[in-house]
């Protein structure tokens, strides 16, 4: 699909990465600089120019961005308005009755995205058949149009009852609106789910809308650069599904962005992990601002059919395809701090890249966990990101004495290395609860995974966090400052469809259930036919199964021709996987069915690394080791430099642009056929 080069872009809360693979010379190059928040293009096109890459001669782009989830959070969206069914305004607002914190009496949760006085009503109606008892009146849509352009609207968000039974009323009522108003951004809840839950219907067209200028406007923005400078290839968005979308298709339905920038990662750890052998992983992710995890098991990630947008407890629910990831604040940026009773706490508050930590002497005041690291001995403050960034220990030193050491009293000779040491330990506690979320409350045990730890931060701290969690294996991939970017050159083209269907497990539901699938199949490849050339696809169905009485429902993979009993032994393993038991004089009934289509495209590979020569530690300095709770002497190796099957036993530090990986005492290293570094964990100090 790309005559020239693939470049991969991955804007970050802190760094933007960017790897450009070269099809003909089978290999990358790749680099990184600081992310400008005025102007997310300016430091992409600062890392082109660093590469020194001709825009002519890029065919194909994949971007990742966290601009629609910082926009949905940060309430930084368009003036949204919502149109829907007579008697249901206020949907968006009561939502579901349940109280996610029973015991917390100042319990709230975060306010709707659109407020009350922009909710709109018309008087349609659509029964749960799907049967039209009133068509929309479209003089009286025309008059809203009035309204809204009085009101300065910018999108508008249109969701019906029961219109997941029938969209036509949806339909005519955007396209009404869209010819009287041009410049608004349309969007409907059928067009995004065609799926029951009306709350979470209108919450999905809700956060859609009112992401829709920006995205639309940057993409437009940022495309219009890259034609400016001679570049013809396709621009694809990185989605929470695991694939790639068109940008046509990122800017339709924008919310599939909604966790772009770190799904390219976990790509990259499942091909990395089925590269290797490894049949379950998890994939750990510590950038500038936040550490996110996810588990592959066979190369599948497990998927969240809803997504809640600033979290579970006080959140609101959006229905998109989002790789099941967790996410906290506990980045290389994340700011240690000193609550009223004097405890110390690290994030969820970032220094971001502007001012960013205190040691890059760019303005920044409070000391973070890049900070700490550095007054661990962990960083080079000279060779920092290849030497292009110099870091200011004294600052560090100032800033750990002053906000931190001071107030809690520490006066001590070793009082900064004490204070660096408890945020690195809360940071690390922090960052394991989200993996303990992703596997043991998920029913999985931790320690029969290995852990592929990447990101600015990630191999810095893996060998603590592996102690923390009892895993014993450890990889680091190539270049981990930038895998992010580099797992996007390895996804594919991929979209979704889901639609609710009810009925008990059957063979006349199964034959309903495939006919709704290969419908599903069709709308999905017809779209994309009008985005890019599809020579060629595989498609995937899915029955959402769940015993009858159950509120939740279960994913089952099934395929045109198979058997009841097929399926209902395929919905039992995934119960009994999840839960350790099963119901077996229950029925099964089906909820909803689902379909991803996949379109291959060319992608890079990891390349072998050479076992020639015999590289040697290129120096030595102190570091401080939590196993000893002391000083200690670590040996400095240059990644470049290394060679498969070289070992090296800990304590030492592998330096390489963007990343360090620290070795405590007892941890033993072995550099893999791929490049990738191996680390065996002393768990309780010592080896086994």
């Amino acid at each position: 699909m790309s005559a020239g080069c693939v470049v991969a872009i991955d804007v970050g809360g802190t760094f933007t990465d960017l790897v450009a693979y070269l099809p003909s010379e089978k290999r990358s190059l790749s680099t990184k600089s600081l992310t400008t928040y005025d102007d997310f293009g300016r430091g992409i096109f600062d890392c082109i120019r660093k590469l020194a890459l001709s825009l002519e001669q890029i065919g194909l782009i994949k971007h990742g961005t966290t601009l629609v989830i910082n926009s949905l959070i940060q309430r930084k969206g368009a003036k949204t308005a919502l149109l829907t069914t007579r008697g249901f305004r206020d949907a968006l607002e009561i939502g579901r009755g349940n109280r996610p914190l029973p015991f917390d009496l100042g319990y709230r949760r975060h306010p709707p995205l659109i407020e009350r006085k922009l909710r709109f009503e018309l008087g349609e109606r659509i029964d749960a058949k799907g049967e039209v008892l009133r068509p929309v009146d479209e003089t009286e849509v025309m008059a809203m149009a009035g309204q809204f352009q009085a009101a300065g609207i910018e999108a508008i968000a249109i969701s019906f009852l029961n219109a997941y039974a029938n969209p036509a009323s949806e339909r005519r009522a955007a396209e009404l609106l869209r010819y009287a108003l041009p410049d608004v951004y349309v969007t409907t809840g059928t067009e995004l789910s065609a799926e029951w839950h009306e709350y979470e219907r209108t919450a999905t067209a809700a956060a859609n809308a009112y992401v829709g200028p920006l995205i639309t406007q940057y993409l437009g923005r940022l495309r219009t650069e890259f034609q400016r400078g001679g570049c013809r290839g396709p621009l694809m968005m990185m989605g929470s599904n695991g694939g790639v979308l068109t940008a046509e298709g990122a800017t339709r339905a924008p919310l599939m962005l909604v966790e772009s920038g770190p799904i390219g990662g976990c790509i990259g750890v499942g091909h990395l992990a089925a590269a290797l052998g490894f049949d379950q992983a998890i994939a750990f992710d510590m950038g500038g601002t936040t550490a996110k995890c996810a588990v592959t098991e066979n190369n599948v990630f497990a998927f969240q059919s809803t997504y809640f947008i600033g979290g579970y407890e006080h959140g609101f629910p959006v229905r998109a395809p989002v790789i099941d990831i967790v996410e906290v604040g506990a980045g290389g940026g994340s700011i240690g701090w000193i609550d009223p009773q004097k405890r110390l706490h690290v994030g969820p508050q970032s220094a971001g890249s502007t001012p960013g930590p205190v040691c890059y002497g760019r303005g920044g005041e409070e000391p973070t966990i890049t900070d700490a690291n550095l007054l661990l001995g962990r960083l080079d403050p000279v060779r920092f990101l290849g030497g292009e960034m110099p870091l200011d220990v004294r600052a560090a030193q100032r800033a750990m004495a002053s906000r931190l050491a001071g107030p809690l009293g520490y006066d001590g000779p070793d009082s900064i290395e004490q204070l660096a040491s408890g945020l690195v330990r809360i940071a690390v506690t922090t960052m394991a609860g989200a993996i303990r979320d992703v596997t043991i409350r998920r029913g999985k045990d931790s320690r029969d995974f290995v852990l592929i730890a990447y990101g600015g931060g990630g191999p810095l701290h893996a060998v603590e966090l592996a102690r923390e969690l009892d895993i014993r294996r450890i990889v680091i991939p190539p270049d981990p400052g930038i895998f992010s970017a580099a797992g996007m050159l390895m996804a594919d083209l991929r979209s979704d469809r889901a639609a609710t269907y009810l009925a008990p497990l059957g063979a006349a539901s199964v034959v309903t259930a495939s006919v709704r699938c290969r419908d599903l199949e069709r709308e999905i490849a017809a779209q994309l036919a009008k985005d890019v050339d599809v020579a060629g696809y595989t498609a995937e169905w899915r029955g959402e199964l769940r015993y009858v009485g159950q509120h939740q429902s279960l994913s089952v993979v099934f395929h045109d021709g198979d058997s009841v009993e097929t399926i209902r032994a395929a919905f039992v393993r995934a119960y009994v996987a999840s839960f350790g038991h099963e119901h077996p004089k229950s029925g099964i009934e089906f909820v909803g069915v689902r379909v991803n289509v996949t379109v291959g495209m060319e992608r890079a590979a990891f390349a072998e690394l050479s076992a020639d020569g015999a590289p040697k530690a290129t120096g030595a300095r102190d570091v401080y080791s939590t196993v000893a709770r002391r000083h200690v002497v670590a040996a400095t190796w240059q990644r470049a430099e290394l060679r498969a099957g070289l070992e090296i036993a800990g304590p030492a530090l592998v330096e390489e642009f963007g990343s360090t990986t620290f070795l405590d005492i007892g941890d033993r290293l072995t550099v893999g056929r791929l490049g990738e570094l191996q680390i065996d964990c002393a768990l309780n100090g010592s080896t086994a």
